[in-house]
């Protein structure tokens, strides 16, 4: 019963990619002390890791790791101004928007200037080049500063988020393919991105070609949920037969 048990809770962290204790026991029926045992179980075999208040599926090491931003900030930077100019080409006068960390976004504010809007993000370095525009309106989210991805996260963010109409949310992603959709590589922006998704009305996917072909660590949203792909280079066919078969429409820049 236990073994079958155990069994089962692995294959739902493999779905879930990211779930609290609290989860865990509401989902199973048993208590936190049982949950906790069972946890070991799958600790000691290697498919889960423990992280704040609950647990994550573990991927294997050859997966793509989370890079500083510093260091993400210098590569393909024509590229991916390219790709924010293409993205903010979608903004009009009056949206609410939602800009992700990903240093491909972080030109699009540029190319805001003059559209009246509001941005909501919880990227330091977008918050801090808004500031220069008196058309931009600008929500920060709360939250701890993550030096790694500069940008503020915190369990209260998604709540918090919640309370917002987002129409347009623009994101990036550590790596994307068709069987593990959008990836990332931080657990703490994990929850924040997926909320973005469930509580926006459009989703664009700013990626440049490297990323295609990759996975981190989690999955925040199936490919099959966003509605605009922006990428610097026409992607590989069975990117664009699965794009076309969910409407799904490809935003190429060169």
């Amino acid at each position: 019963m236990r073994t079958k048990r155990i069994d089962l809770i692995e294959r739902y962290i493999e779905e879930e990619k990211l779930v609290s204790l609290d989860v865990l026991c509401e989902k199973f029926a048993v208590s936190k002390n049982t949950i906790r045992r069972d946890i070991e179980e799958l600790v000691k075999k290697g498919v889960v890791e423990k992280v704040y208040g609950g647990v994550s599926f573990k991927v294997p090491p050859s997966d793509t790791p989370l890079v500083p931003y510093e260091k993400r900030h210098t590569v393909l930077n024509t590229e991916k101004d390219t790709i924010s100019k293409k993205a903010a080409s979608f903004v009009k006068e009056g949206d609410i928007i939602y800009i992700d960390t990903g240093t491909t976004c972080l030109n699009m504010v540029d190319y805001l200037a003059h559209v009246p809007c509001t941005i909501i993000t919880n990227s330091l370095r977008i918050f801090m080049k808004a500031v220069q525009y008196p058309d931009l309106q600008i929500i920060s989210l709360p939250g701890r500063l993550n030096r790694d991805t500069l940008s503020f996260v915190g369990s209260e963010i998604p709540t918090y988020l919640r309370t917002y109409n987002i129409t347009k949310a623009f994101m990036a992603s550590t790596g994307v393919t068709i069987q593990n959709g959008l990836t990332n590589a931080s657990a703490d922006e994990y929850a924040i991105k997926k909320t973005v998704v469930e509580n926006s009305q459009t989703r664009f996917l700013l990626s440049d070609h490297t990323k295609f072909g990759k996975f981190a660590l989690m999955t925040y949203c199936p490919l099959s949920e966003i509605q605009y792909l922006i990428t610097d280079t026409t992607p590989q066919q069975k990117y664009l037969d699965y794009c076309k078969e969910h409407e799904i429409i490809i935003e190429v820049t060169k």
